[in-house]
């Protein structure tokens, strides 16, 4: 018999006990601050209708979408003429089904079937997997987990004010400090398209400019060129170029830019009006920095846009991003919604709290004290124990064989358990048992009481 070896696609992985720990601190953090900001918890299915996903995302998202293959014979409607129409042709034969690229379209499908049970304004957040078929490579998989949170149902600024307070309240209980809020909003971003004099190109003008900080200025022009626009529109795209300075300084050259542009003029005001909240909320510190090549290459997004990066990684994608969506409902009916949201990718803050050793030593220990096993009457000593123990919140175990205390040990000392309970035949007749710590060797003989004291420290 031939024996396989065992493989997982690429882009996707298996996550250990010590991993999933850590990433449990990760997912425990931002759901808190969710419900902090009474943000209600959703599901949707992890596939959806192709017609539900196909048209949202921009043409490059389209073809990172996961097809899923009709059940049954998928070619039986299917002939050679159609693989002649070419591949979007055959894949509407073959498959009516996809697997979730976001939480926010589904959510916005969501709304629309459900519209008449919702209050609005409604705020959900949605911590659930999602696959697109990227080329793998650090920081970026073909599976990784989103956390969503989003609110539908009002154009207040407000709701972005507390999107940026939310960023900056689990990256503070994460440990993680130095990180940017870059922001910036697609109406300022419409009215440089219109203004190079390249009207109705926005969305090839996003795709293009929201790569800069991956593939240079050059790549970008060179982008932009292949995609139709002028040399005269490129060259007029120099004194947005260079726009720099402070926050501050940057949206005062750039209203003398917009000056003529209405629609630039209110993107614009949002971005100020949405930092003048932050300063009503008391946030000393905001991490705000205005970016006005920050773009987004998602085409639903209509108004404030943000993405947040660590500084000092060496992980150059964003950790979090989101923004404005006026009517994304209105694909499915439901016109007029506006909603704004964000997303934190749970995959790309693991690898940066991992490089910069920032995860809490506490949760690299499953257990925290090991009952060592003597003997049977140690044994049903230790069940007791366990069941006191577990009472008070402690997470604790037993070696479930009487074997060699040097393998005991050495099992302990594999799973970085911190403390070892011993109960002989003695300390159970005294009422006191052996309390080592793994560490620093220490031993000592406490009473029960004593021991939840010495654990829960």
């Amino acid at each position: 018999m031939k024996i396989e070896k065992p493989t997982i696609p690429k882009g996707t992985r298996d996550f250990g006990p010590d991993i999933m720990l850590r990433r449990q601190f990760i997912l425990n953090t931002i759901r808190t601050v969710f419900e902090k900001f009474a943000y209600q918890p959703l599901e949707t299915p992890a596939i959806e209708n192709l017609s539900v996903l196909t048209g949202k995302y921009g043409s490059e998202g389209d073809q990172l979408l996961y097809k899923v293959l009709n059940s049954g014979d998928f070619l039986s409607k299917t002939d050679g003429s159609d693989i002649e129409k070419g591949y979007k042709h055959l894949t509407s034969k073959i498959s009516e089904k996809g697997l979730r690229y976001d939480l926010t379209v589904p959510f916005a499908r969501y709304v629309v079937m459900n519209q008449h049970a919702i209050t609005f304004p409604f705020k959900r957040y949605q911590i659930q997997p999602v696959w697109r078929a990227d080329r793998p490579q650090k920081g970026r998989y073909r599976e990784f987990y989103q956390c969503d949170a989003d609110v539908v149902g009002t154009n207040s600024l407000v709701c972005e004010a507390e999107i940026i307070l939310m960023i900056n309240e689990v990256m503070s209980h994460l440990g993680l400090m130095d990180f940017t809020i870059n922001i910036n909003n697609r109406k300022i971003l419409t009215a440089i398209t219109d203004l190079i004099g390249e009207h109705g190109k926005e969305a090839a003008f996003c795709v293009a400019i929201d790569k800069l900080d991956k593939i240079g200025r050059e790549n970008v022009i060179k982008e932009l060129s292949n995609n139709g626009f002028s040399q005269n529109a490129i060259s007029n795209l120099n004194p947005f170029f260079e726009i720099s300075g402070t926050t501050e300084e940057k949206i005062t050259q750039l209203e003398t830019h917009l000056k003529n542009s209405e629609v630039g003029k209110i993107g614009l005001n949002e971005v100020k009006q949405t930092i003048e909240y932050l300063k009503d909320f008391g946030l000393e510190k905001d991490h705000v920095e205005f970016d006005l090549t920050l773009a987004r290459g998602l085409s639903y997004y209509t108004g404030i846009i943000l993405e947040v990066k660590a500084n000092n990684s060496s992980l150059k994608s964003s950790i979090t991003g989101g923004g404005r969506y006026d009517n994304l409902t209105g694909v499915f009916g439901l016109e007029g919604v506006s909603g704004v949201g964000f997303s934190f990718g749970v995959d790309r803050i693991y690898d940066v709290l991992e490089e910069l050793n920032l995860f809490p030593k506490e949760f690299d220990a499953s257990t925290k004290v090991l009952l060592l096993n003597f003997d049977a009457v140690s044994f049903k000593e230790s069940l007791k124990v366990l069941g006191v123990l577990r009472k008070s919140n402690i997470k604790c175990e037993v070696y479930p064989e009487s074997v060699k205390i040097k393998k005991q040990m050495n099992y302990a000392n594999k799973k970085d358990v911190p403390f070892v309970l011993m109960i002989g035949e003695n300390e159970i007749k005294e009422g006191k048992y052996q309390l080592k710590n793994m560490d620093t060797g220490d031993q000592k003989m406490l009473n029960l009481k004593e021991i939840i004291d010495v654990l829960t420290m």
